[in-house]
């Protein structure tokens, strides 16, 4: 039981990790795309499958002035 205990979890990563390469393997991507360091410090992901119309963004929230808010009673 205890040698269960210890290759079980060696197994299910290696098994996990063959599932891996086999995805990204078969995801038909011809450039992988690389990183370049962008004018103000940051890096810039150039090339690669994902286009930015791929990306789906939720809107941002809205924001209230908060002039216009009722005030509170401090009581």
């Amino acid at each position: 039981m205890t040698r269960l205990r210890t290759t079980a979890p060696l197994l299910l990563a290696a098994a996990l990790t063959a599932l891996a390469v086999t995805t990204v393997h078969g995801a038909g991507c011809d450039d992988p795309g690389h990183y370049e360091p962008g004018p103000d410090g940051t890096w810039v992901l150039v090339g690669g499958c994902v286009e930015p119309g791929d990306l789906v963004l939720a809107p941002p929230p809205a924001v209230t002035d908060p002039s216009s808010a009722p005030e509170r009673s401090r009581s």
